[in-house]
């Protein structure tokens, strides 16, 4: 499979023909994925608090730990939401919160325990890399001795949130006070020392130009041919709705479908040590979803049961597990069930 510079995809990037780079990355998938079957998850996105000191202004979900609505999750309130992920054959809960500016790691270790040993069935997939540097720090532990300790309580696998773009151009306007891009590697690169495997994200759509976009991607392929832990790439685009970083830049407008599908494919041909990527049918609807499968995409992602962050910026698409079923088969691929590690469980 050609390996391309960052030179090539950029000539591609400004210039090839929308038609052509889907045809290019759908070249890429087949050979990656010969039989044709594209996999979704059952899961639940749960926030366990929305409290954060972070601050980033192209959120719109967090708060303040003395706002109104602020709030921890109790146990009680985590358990209800996992029943109910059950009663519709769920797997897996993708567990993020803000970056709480008191909770120590004896936090994490206690909910992480009471998640495992009473649902044992459920993987637990949390925690980005901000959460984990932070912890790490409050509680005056090496990143590595948080991940050891989180996984023998039973996490299974990091998401790749708080990526945003891997460049510090960017990130320096966008979210001065969280970790930088070599922070964000070295949280993942830990992981995957521990055989503990993570996922890749960008958010693109904010300030960030074709050269900060590469940067990224050239940021985790390089991982990716260090550590092999990354298990899939998810590209989405900044919902600017509500944002901080709207009132400070009021020409900052929703990415078109047009710029996704071209940075997917694109994403597809650059990154050739990605077995997998995700479509954001969450921030693009259920048909620009879709169209992401002839674009490279081989995974429809979540049923996503509950989402609050994107949905705090105005993105409030939703979709279940029939509609996934039917999109897949409308465009003549098998649609399948899978795990967090992309087992398939049940083909339809």
């Amino acid at each position: 499979m050609k390996r391309y510079s960052n030179d090539e995809i950029l000539e591609l990037l400004r210039h090839a023909e929308l038609k052509d780079l889907g045809k290019m990355a759908s070249e890429v998938k087949k050979k990656l994925h010969p039989e044709k079957i594209t996999t979704f998850i059952v899961d639940r996105n749960i926030n366990y608090t929305n409290i954060c000191w972070v601050d980033c202004d192209f959120c719109a979900f967090k708060r303040k730990i003395n706002e109104d609505d602020a709030y921890i999750l109790s146990f009680e309130e985590i358990d209800q939401k996992i029943d109910e992920l059950l009663e519709i054959g769920g797997t897996q809960i993708l567990f993020q919160g803000g970056v709480h500016p008191k909770l120590k790691i004896d936090y994490y270790e206690n909910l992480v325990k009471h998640i495992h040993q009473k649902y044992p069935q459920i993987t637990i997939h949390g925690f980005s890399a901000i959460e984990i540097n932070y912890i790490a720090k409050i509680s005056n532990l090496s990143i590595s001795e948080v991940l050891t300790r989180l996984k023998s309580c039973g996490l299974s696998s990091i998401p790749g949130a708080g990526a945003e773009i891997l460049s510090d151009r960017v990130r320096d306007i966008i979210a001065p006070k969280k970790l930088d891009s070599d922070e964000w590697i070295d949280v993942h690169r830990e992981a995957h020392k521990l055989d503990m495997k993570t996922t890749a994200t960008m958010m693109f759509g904010s300030l960030d130009n074709d050269l900060d976009i590469i940067e990224h991607w050239d940021r985790i392929r390089s991982l990716q041919d260090e550590t092999g832990g990354f298990r899939a790439f998810i590209l989405w685009s900044f919902q600017p709705d509500n944002t901080p970083l709207q009132a400070r830049f009021p020409h900052l407008k929703k990415a078109s479908s047009h710029r996704y599908l071209r940075l997917l494919a694109c994403s597809r041909l650059y990154l050739d040590n990605f077995k997998n990527l995700q479509s954001s049918w969450v921030t693009q609807g259920s048909y620009i979803g879709q169209l992401a499968l002839l674009f490279g995409a081989n995974d429809l992602g979540s049923t996503m049961m509950e989402e609050n962050v994107v949905a705090a910026a105005g993105a409030k698409n939703a979709m279940n597990q029939t509609q996934m079923i039917n999109l897949i088969k409308d465009i003549g691929e098998i649609p399948a069930k899978r795990n967090t590690a992309y087992e398939i469980l049940e083909s339809y």
